[in-house]
């Protein structure tokens, strides 16, 4: 403890602070990678004029709540008051879309990953740029802005991500990191920037339209894990911790998106490493030894914090469906007079998973609360089915929940196995690893062993805490994946899950029903949004 408030007192420290989908969470470690204190502030998105969002009010409130929880636990533990820190990283949801003025103010509403109404602009780019561009990527949203004659185009002087915009907030800079950057626009991994071949079409693509910029003047800086990003100005401090006591001045390392402080805080950074994110949303990433043989609509080709090739399988809609069913049961809970929490329910449907049918029981369900691309979904429709002589048991019932969750990643897997792309580990973290259940599907369902750290509960914020402790290492020549293996995760705990039989086989008969029920799914999708 000693050393600990040693470290706190004299900055000898690393902060990250990630902005999640439910929550921003703020994680202080020492430089080794250490977690010294935690602080957290829960959130939600709105949908609002069409638009999934959070509001700038939101944003700046979650992170000076995130900001005074830790320091609130620093004094508890240490005695200190947090008035200094090593280095800073800023993490968030990545893609989505800021558009700013000139002043710096925003243009339009932040536009979250979630949205996916850009997606015949995100096809006309993937056409034009021969790269696969999501719907969910920045370029697609500016794209789309500009083709519909959105009256802010012209005004726009700066485009960036969450976690760009808070780092500019902080540090006056406008930059992110090039795994961040990789879901802007695409990064030539050779010279670690945006690919100018492509700046240049895009240019094109856009000059009929008489806009007074070009992609490369609105885009921020890239920039790599280790380089210095900025400080923290006056400004900046006062918003982070308004009660004045943190200084100005703390370097800043480059801010990163969620699925990079996912690589980091799994060591997933080097060729044949991967690991796969479970949460709100679900998405998998695999380093590439080589290139894929094309281009798939399915496969997001996004880099790791040093600028390394990465094939990503990114699905909007994960554990939120489970959420809405645990939340009944809740209900149900409290209107019975029981004495149980939420928490106690989502246990409860974790732990009671695996004794479901191995193929659910003749339940079938679609946990589509916003659209998925890879199966040319536009807009979601939860829906549940289930056969005449199907049986309707909690535990079928939680075990298909559990299924959903996954088949669209599952669906986007299957790609990357046919290509022949391996990993040696595949590491989980998020919120669905919380249960050994979690962690168990998963390997079913993806046919792979699954590994679990001791850290996967801290995930992203604390990955984000990593780089930003690498950028305070003694030898500037050390690789970032030397880093983390012989500094941070040399003596680290885990826990492997391997396929069961039973589970893998039971799923496929699962997945074969899913996409014969597609066409339901696009029907209700009509229904609900013609």
């Amino acid at each position: 403890m000693a050393d600990q408030t040693c470290a706190v007192k004299n900055g000898r420290t690393a902060l990250g602070i990630e902005f999640g989908s439910t929550r921003v969470k703020a994680v202080l470690t020492d430089t080794q990678g250490h977690v010294l204190a935690e602080g957290m502030h829960a959130w939600e998105n709105r949908f609002e004029n069409g638009v999934w969002t959070y509001s700038e009010e939101e944003i700046r409130t979650a992170l000076q709540e995130s900001f005074c929880a830790l320091k609130m636990m620093v004094a508890d533990r240490y005695g200190v008051t947090l008035q200094t820190i090593g280095c800073i990283g800023i993490s968030g949801m990545m893609h989505g879309y800021i558009a700013r003025d000139e002043t710096g103010a925003l243009l339009v509403p932040f536009r979250t990953w979630r949205n996916t109404n850009t997606r015949e602009s995100a096809a006309a780019l993937t056409e034009a740029l021969n790269f696969h561009i999501p719907e969910r990527w920045s370029i697609a949203h500016l794209y789309h802005a500009v083709r519909t004659g959105e009256p802010h185009v012209k005004k726009i002087a700066a485009l960036t991500t969450l976690a760009g915009y808070v780092h500019s907030l902080l540090t006056g800079e406008h930059v992110v990191g090039v795994g961040e950057a990789s879901g802007m626009f695409p990064i030539d991994s050779a010279t670690l920037t945006y690919d100018r071949a492509r700046l240049d079409i895009f240019t094109a693509l856009v000059a009929p339209y008489g806009v007074p910029w070009t992609a490369e003047t609105l885009l921020p800086r890239v920039l790599c894990a280790g380089e210095f990003a900025g400080t923290l100005t006056a400004a900046g401090a006062l918003l982070l911790d308004p009660s004045g006591d943190l200084q100005p001045g703390i370097p800043f390392c480059p801010p990163e998106g969620d699925a990079g402080t996912g690589m980091v805080a799994t060591n997933s950074v080097r060729p044949r490493t991967g690991n796969v994110s479970a949460g709100t949303s679900v998405f998998a990433m695999l380093v590439l030894e080589r290139a894929l043989s094309k281009a798939y609509p399915e496969i997001d080709l996004v880099t790791t914090p040093v600028g390394d090739p990465v094939a990503m399988v990114h699905c909007n809609n994960c554990a939120a469906d489970i959420d809405a069913w645990a939340n009944v049961f809740y209900d149900f809970a409290q209107l019975s007079g029981l004495s149980i929490s939420k928490g106690a329910c989502f246990d409860l449907l974790y732990g009671t998973a695996p004794t479901g049918a191995p193929d659910g029981g003749g339940l079938l369900s679609f946990n589509y609360l916003s659209g998925e691309a890879i199966t040319d979904v536009k807009n979601g429709v939860p829906l549940f089915l289930r056969s005449r002589d199907a049986a309707l048991t909690f535990p079928n019932l939680a075990r298909n929940l559990l299924y959903s969750a996954l088949c669209t990643l599952r669906l986007g897997m299957d790609i990357l196995t046919a290509e022949q792309v391996e990993a040696d580990v595949l590491c989980g973290h998020g919120g669905f690893f919380k249960s050994g259940a979690g962690q168990q599907t998963m390997a079913d369902v993806l046919r792979l062993p699954v590994t679990v750290m001791q850290t996967a509960d801290v995930g992203g914020p604390w990955g984000m805490a990593l780089l930003a402790a690498y950028c305070m290492r003694e030898d500037k020549a050390q690789t970032l994946s030397a880093f983390l293996e012989t500094v941070v995760f040399a003596d680290s705990a885990s826990v492997t899950a391997a396929p069961d039989a039973a589970g893998a086989d039971g799923f496929d008969a699962y997945l074969a029903k899913y996409k014969a029920a597609l066409p339901l799914e696009r029907a209700a999708e009509q229904l609900f949004f013609s």
